[in-house]
C-alpha cells in the first residue's frame, strides 16, 4: 500500500483550475477548509460564487492567453488541475486541443512562473500512456500525461479515479453521480480500486501536494490511502 513520506507537512498556497466543475468544486471545497492551504487561487471563465479569506478568483475568457495574468500567477507551490472536457461527441482533434494542447499551455506558463510547483492532475482510470489504444480519450489522456512528466514540476502526481461519490451540499455536481451513488458501498467492498469519494480526492492532492507520496500515478485505492495520511 502507499504511503506518504515522513517528512512535516509544508504550507500550500494552491493554484485550481476547472472549480466550476465536480471534480474541481470539491476540491476547492477541501482545500478551503484545510489548515495546511494557506491560500486559494482559481482560474475560471465564469465565478464559482464563492467567497473566503483565503480565496483569490481570476475571470478569463481565453485560456490559451495567461500574459495578461503572469504576475498573479507567482508564489504558489501547486497547482490542483481539475480542468477537463468531456469527449463524447467530440472529435479527436477538438478533444486534443482541449485536453493537451490546453493543459501544457497553462502547465507550461505555471511552471515558469513557480520554480519547484507540485503539480496534481485529474486524468481518469484507464488512462493509456503507450498512446496506441483503440479509445481515443484515453489515447489523449496518455499523451497528455506523457507530456506533462517532461515539465520542470517539482513532483507530478496523476489522480486516476473511476466511479467518484459526490460531496453532499455541493452544487456543480452531474445529475448522473446522484443517480447511481446507490452503487457507491457495493463497490468500494466489491472494487476498493474502482471507487472514491470526492472528498477523498481533495484531501489526496492536499496531502501528497504537502507531505509528497511514493507512486506519481494514483488511482482511487491510492487516492483514498493519500486521504487517510
Amino acid at each position: 500500500m502507499s504511503t506518504l513520506s515522513t517528512s512535516s507537512a509544508q504550507a500550500i498556497r494552491v493554484l485550481i483550475t476547472g472549480s466550476t466543475g465536480m471534480v474541481g468544486e470539491g476540491v476547492l471545497h477541501e482545500c478551503l477548509a484545510h489548515p495546511d492551504v494557506e491560500e486559494v487561487l482559481v482560474i475560471n471563465r465564469r465565478t464559482c460564487g464563492i467567497t473566503h479569506y483565503k480565496l483569490t478568483e481570476i475571470l478569463l475568457t481565453d485560456f490559451f492567453d495567461l500574459s495578461g495574468i503572469q504576475e498573479q500567477l507567482r508564489g504558489y507551490n501547486a497547482c490542483f488541475f481539475c480542468l477537463g472536457s468531456t469527449s463524447a461527441g467530440v472529435s479527436e482533434a477538438a478533444y486534443t486541443r482541449l485536453t493537451h494542447d490546453l493543459t501544457l499551455y497553462m502547465a507550461t506558463f505555471f511552471a515558469e512562473q513557480n520554480p519547484g510547483m507540485v503539480f496534481c492532475y485529474v486524468t481518469a482510470y484507464g488512462t493509456d500512456r503507450t498512446e496506441q489504444g483503440r479509445s481515443m480519450w484515453a489515447r489523449v489522456k496518455g499523451k497528455t500525461e506523457n507530456a506533462l512528466n517532461k515539465l520542470p514540476f517539482a513532483r507530478t502526481y496523476f489522480f486516476r479515479p473511476a466511479f467518484i461519490r459526490p460531496t453532499p451540499g455541493l452544487t456543480r455536481t452531474h445529475r448522473y453521480y446522484y443517480a447511481i451513488q446507490w452503487l457507491y458501498p457495493l463497490l468500494r467492498l466489491l472494487f476498493p480500486n474502482y471507487a472514491v469519494t470526492l472528498r477523498e480526492i481533495g484531501q489526496a492532492m492536499i496531502h501528497v501536494a504537502s507531505r509528497g507520496f511514493d507512486r506519481e500515478i494514483l488511482e482511487s485505492r491510492d487516492i483514498a490511502a493519500a486521504a487517510r495520511q
